[in-house]
């Protein structure tokens, strides 16, 4: 269907001062609009445009120290790309549920003035695809005044939510820019370990949420003989794929979306976006539904595999700084901690590795100060290391101690057990000789 383009200059001649601008993420960052939009702030030709995001890829220009006062970033979870800057005070975030972000959008919490986003060429229908990426930026194109498209033939054609008529956009501007690529990097022997640990606890027709890297990776390399698992999840990545192929995963025990994988974004290589291509298996969806409690606990056996920075005896989990310095976010850890723990059958699951890759333990008596609890010891279930597996679900403090210093790396063993010794008394060694 036909369509007029203009440049991506004069598509961000709308843009002015006190607007806020949402950007569409990960792999469909819109580069040569925000490079459009960075010139005009590098003329002063505008002052205090909110930039909001989610995750966005590789390099961008509007937080550096020279655009203090012209741009205001606005990060739904800080990415590798502007983490110093957010450290540094040039960048800020906002903490917030992953499936909240649309919720700020869409009721007027963070209004959206501009949209910058890219999509699939329109169909015959008229209808174009916002392809890897539709989590809030489908509530953005909904309440901004303007919508500006980057039309990219790279842009697979994904459904579900992804597809939106091309009337929703003001703007159209070309663009054949290749999408970022992620490819998976080799294992450790620690990603391996930890991998084959959280496997052992997942079960055939489980319905799987996890993320990218060394961990996720890992434990999806260990499911091959696994049967019927299904896919709910924020994100998927390549290491989903071979499964797909061996019909591993085929989503038939799923008690929604039945036969779907559900996701509301994706990073990975160019086979994993040549794979959700006009592909009915694959949903894209709004983070309402993928990232929604009431949704996710509708299926049964979810099975949430999520990452940490840090654990105290506790259970408390710090995910999004180290101290006081910002390192991500809290992303959607929690909607699907929170979903699985609800689900009949589910196992919410905190696996990480037990020391840093300086040999630091990543288990501390208490949290560094500063550190944000991401997830509460109260939402705590499955708590996973190299050294084993330990579900914290209903034990005491004393108890979840004992537990979490069990999967502790022996080398920082004894001084975890000194500390609970020192925050819980005599009875923390005490043993009934009566109990068998």
């Amino acid at each position: 269907m036909s369509y007029n383009t203009i440049s991506a200059q004069e598509a961000v001649k709308v843009i002015k001062s006190g607007d806020r601008v949402h950007l569409s993420s990960v792999a469909v960052t819109p580069h040569k609009l925000i490079k459009a939009m960075v010139e005009r702030g590098r003329n002063k030709e505008f002052y205090d445009v909110k930039v909001q995001h989610i995750h966005i890829e590789e390099q961008v220009d509007f937080a550096n120290p020279e655009f203090e006062g012209i741009f205001v970033s606005e990060q739904f979870f800080v990415g590798a790309n502007l983490r110093k800057q957010t450290q540094a005070g040039f960048a800020d975030y906002i903490p917030v549920f992953l499936s909240e972000t649309q919720k700020l959008i869409r009721e007027g919490y963070l209004k959206v003035n501009v949209a910058l986003i890219m999509v699939s060429p329109p169909d015959k229908h008229g209808y174009v695809s916002l392809g890897t990426s539709v989590d809030a930026t489908l509530a953005a194109i909904e309440s901004a005044e303007t919508v500006i498209a980057l039309v990219n033939p790279n842009v697979p054609r994904a459904w579900g939510d992804a597809m939106i008529p091309m009337s929703e956009i003001t703007h159209f501007v070309e663009d054949d820019s290749p999408l970022y690529a992620h490819d998976m990097g080799a294992l450790t022997e620690m990603d391996i370990q930890i991998g084959k640990n959280v496997a052992e606890l997942i079960e055939d027709g489980a319905c799987l949420q996890m993320g990218i890297g060394g961990i996720p990776n890992a434990v999806l390399a260990q499911l091959g003989n696994h049967k019927d698992l299904g896919v709910h999840t924020e994100m998927f990545a390549d290491g989903i794929l071979p499964l797909v192929e061996k019909g591993v995963v085929n989503g038939k025990r799923k008690q929604i979306d039945k036969g779907k994988m559900v996701a509301s974004f994706l990073m990975g290589s160019q086979k994993l976006y040549e794979f959700i291509d006009d592909n009915p298996m694959v949903a894209m969806m709004d983070v309402k539904h993928t990232n929604s409690v009431d949704v996710i606990r509708q299926n049964h056996k979810v099975t949430a595999i999520n990452s940490a920075l840090a654990i105290d005896l506790t259970g408390q989990v710090c995910a999004d700084s180290i101290g006081i310095k910002h390192y991500s976010g809290v992303g959607g850890q929690i909607d699907f901690i929170r979903g699985a723990g609800h689900s009949l059958g589910g196992k919410p699951i905190i696996a990480m590795p037990s020391v840093t890759a300086k040999g630091l333990s990543k288990i501390s008596p208490t949290l560094i100060e500063g550190s944000g609890v991401v997830t509460t010891r109260s939402n705590m279930h499955w708590f996973v290391t190299e050294f084993g597996a330990v579900n914290l679900y209903g034990k005491t403090l004393q108890e979840r101690a004992k537990a979490i210093i069990s999967v502790a790396h022996p080398n920082h063993q004894e001084a975890l057990d000194k500390a609970a010794f020192d925050r819980f008394g005599s009875h923390y060694h005490f043993v009934n000789p009566n109990k068998k």
